[in-house]
C-alpha cells in the first residue's frame, strides 16, 4: 500500500468553502468552484486540458473520497497562496489514512488521489483535533 505523505498546506487565503453532506451536492460542488476559480459557469462536456477543469475534477474526486471513507460533512475550501490555489477537503474519520488504489482496474473505483497526484503541484495531508485534511495545490490559470 501506498500512502499519501503526511504533511501540512502551504499557508492560504480562504476564498470559498462548501460544506456537503451527501454525493448528491458533489454537482452544485464543480459548477459553484468552477465559477469561484473562473468567473464564468462550468461548460457542460468541458476538457480537461485546463487547470480550471483539472481542479474540478481533483476536488470531486477528494471530496467523494472524504464522503465514502469518513464521515460527513465533508468541507471543501479554496484558497490563495501567491500564484498557487489550494484545495483543502476535510472529513471527521482522522484514523483513516489516505491511500492510493495501485493496481485496481479503471472503473473500480479508487482513482481520486491518483488523478490528483498527476494534475496538482503538490499534494498532502493532516490531521488537526478530529478532523483529517487532504489538501492539493495548483498554478493560478493563465
Amino acid at each position: 500500500m501506498a500512502y499519501l505523505k503526511a504533511q501540512s498546506p502551504p499557508a492560504m487565503t480562504e476564498i470559498r468553502r462548501w460544506v456537503l453532506d451527501s454525493p448528491a451536492q458533489l454537482k452544485i460542488l464543480r459548477a459553484a468552484l468552477h465559477e469561484a476559480i473562473t468567473g464564468q459557469v462550468l461548460p457542460v462536456g468541458a476538457v480537461l486540458d485546463e487547470i480550471p477543469e483539472k481542479m474540478v475534477l481533483v476536488a470531486t474526486e477528494l471530496a467523494t473520497n472524504a464522503l465514502r471513507h469518513g464521515l460527513p460533512p465533508t468541507t471543501t475550501r479554496l484558497g490563495r497562496n501567491g500564484d498557487r490555489f489550494v484545495l483543502d477537503v476535510t472529513d471527521h474519520a482522522p484514523e483513516v489514512v489516505p491511500e492510493y488504489s495501485e493496481g485496481r482496474a479503471l472503473g473500480a473505483g479508487g482513482l481520486g488521489l491518483q488523478l490528483a497526484k498527476q494534475f496538482a503541484l503538490d499534494i498532502g495531508w493532516y490531521v488537526e483535533s478530529d478532523t483529517k485534511h487532504v489538501w492539493a495545490e495548483f498554478p493560478l490559470p493563465g
